[in-house]
């Protein structure tokens, strides 16, 4: 087998800050339609009744905002904060056509001071796996809740109960090595196990903290057939990266036992797959 370099699939803050920000803005589409079924219960989860002070982290290129725009009370406001100056360009452009008190704001949650805060929620749909210096984050986001406030926070649950995300690298580990990745850098299932961001935010004062998760499916570039959510899965995934430094016979064949896989999980002509994501909630004391 070939060895596929570099050694680590970590997605650092600057990662997504230039090359990773710009290449989610270019599928931003297909990315929000695949992750628009975790909207509904993080929304939920944010307990959004009466006129509040929003922020949501990692604010991406303004789908999931333009939803907590619409259902929350009248009189709420709503800032949306991310690392990467192509998602916020996008999102700004986004809110612009809504009538209501929203600001989108490039920053870096690890250091920045809430640019309107405090804030009554925070809202994140994958915005927090990624921190470079996670205990600082959470620590500086506690500071950016007003006492009583609360936390919504979606991470993606344990790899074997995701298929949609991790058949990619099944099929490339049929073709080559693939380096395992550092389960404490930052990357989409750095929290998998829920215990570990249990202890990064009680550690940063949240208190009343509970887990629970969300179980359906995820329709992959919100619905393709298999050879085009094969496609999109290489553009779209970070170890799609990776298979840039293969060979063609090899890259082809991890497209067709990729295509094979998803064919398996076809319905009504679009790939549908098991995905779980930990809900997590809490609030700062009052």
């Amino acid at each position: 087998m070939n060895q596929i370099q570099p050694p680590t699939q970590s997605v650092s803050a600057e990662d997504w800050a230039h090359e990773r920000g710009q290449k989610w803005c270019d599928q931003l589409a297909a990315m929000e339609a695949t992750l628009d079924p975790v909207d509904a219960p993080l929304i939920e989860a944010g307990r959004l009744a009466g006129p509040l002070r929003i922020a949501e982290i990692g604010c991406g290129g303004g789908g999931t905002m333009l939803k907590l725009l619409r259902q929350a009370h009248p009189g709420s406001s709503l800032h949306g904060i991310d690392i990467s100056p192509a998602l916020t360009e996008m999102a700004r452009s986004r809110i612009a056509e809504e009538e209501s008190d929203a600001a989108i704001h490039t920053a870096n949650v690890e250091s920045a001071t809430a640019p309107d805060g405090p804030y009554d929620r925070l809202i994140s749909r994958f915005g927090i796996m990624f921190f470079d210096d996670p205990q600082a984050a959470f620590s500086n986001l506690y500071t950016w809740l007003s006492p009583g406030g609360r936390i919504a926070f979606a991470v993606w649950g344990p790899p074997p109960q995701n298929p949609w995300m991790t058949s990619l690298r099944e099929a490339v580990a049929q073709v080559m090595d693939v380096p395992e990745p550092d389960p404490d850098a930052p990357g989409p299932f750095r929290y998998a196990g829920g215990e570990k961001l249990y202890g990064l935010l009680q550690a940063a004062g949240f208190r009343d903290l509970e887990i629970r998760d969300w179980r359906g499916t995820i329709a992959l570039g919100g619905g393709l057939p298999p050879d085009h959510a094969a496609d999109f899965a290489f553009s779209a995934f970070s170890l799609g990266d990776l298979l840039a430094d293969a060979d063609e016979t090899a890259t082809t064949a991890v497209r067709e036992r990729l295509i094979q896989r998803y064919a398996q999980n076809e319905q009504d002509g679009a790939v549908q797959m098991d995905a779980c994501v930990h809900i997590v909630t809490g609030a700062r004391s009052a």
